[in-house]
């Protein structure tokens, strides 16, 4: 079954990559369909202006309800389609939400501009994502990275669920080091447990690095992992080949 993403956009043609590498592959096979609407095209301006001075003075622009809410609508046709906004109020964007949203039919993602959105907007918005707390230019740059993230979790998407189920933050770790060819590099050599040909010490010495790396570089996912009988092993043996 294929996941519908529908993305309400000022700026459609910024889009346009997702029309290349994975997730052009994906769309390709039908496994992903990825829709833009151009908000412009609802507004009832014969000026096509989808924008106006805030009341109560202030700096900057704010986004019209009438085309964005028109736009909604003519997306939803009455169907039960969650609609997810890009705003600085949402809760921040992680890979567990990812795994979520990936399970999901179909999706409407907003994209604001400007100094931000009319606030009668939101009754018609169902969760609003952040990336962080800072500010970008709009919502196209917050949304192409998340509907990126939802995508590749999609089945049928990567070659193997291998291939996102061993990344950083799939099991709230950060990755163990990858190598490949050549062996030797700038009087550095691969590590030879990874030459040994035998899986289990490979996974060990791997589960063990993503533990150790983890810890070391983002103590703040490090403290929330449930530790198991065998990672408290590996952290005391600290495993280094």
């Amino acid at each position: 079954m294929a996941i519908n993403i529908n993305i309400l956009t000022l700026f459609p043609e910024m889009f346009e990559i997702f029309n290349h590498s994975i997730i052009g592959r994906a769309k390709n096979k039908g496994i992903i369909n990825i829709t833009t609407f151009n908000i412009r095209d609802f507004t009832d301006d014969k000026h096509k202006k989808v924008d106006d001075y805030p009341y109560g003075g202030g700096a900057g622009m704010v986004m019209k309800a009438q085309p964005i809410v028109d736009c909604i609508k003519h997306v939803k046709k009455n169907k039960d389609v969650k609609v997810i906004f890009l705003g600085p109020r949402g809760k921040t964007f992680n890979q567990d939400l990812a795994k979520n949203l990936s399970k999901e039919k179909e999706i409407i993602f907003l994209c604001g501009h400007y100094e931000g959105i009319d606030e009668r907007i939101y009754k018609y918005i169902d969760m609003e994502i952040s990336l962080g707390d800072f500010v970008l230019t709009g919502g196209e740059m917050a949304c192409i990275p998340v509907v990126d993230c939802i995508c590749r979790m999609v089945p049928g998407v990567l070659s193997s669920s291998e291939s996102y189920t061993e990344e950083s933050f799939y099991n709230g770790l950060l990755e163990y080091p990858q190598y490949t060819r050549p062996k030797y590099f700038e009087g550095e050599n691969v590590p030879e447990v990874l030459l040994s040909g035998h899986h289990e010490n490979i996974r060990k010495w791997r589960r063990a690095q993503s533990l150790k790396i983890t810890r070391k570089k983002r103590p703040d996912l490090f403290k929330n992992i449930k530790l198991t009988k065998e990672d408290i092993k590996l952290l005391r043996d600290n495993i280094k080949n």
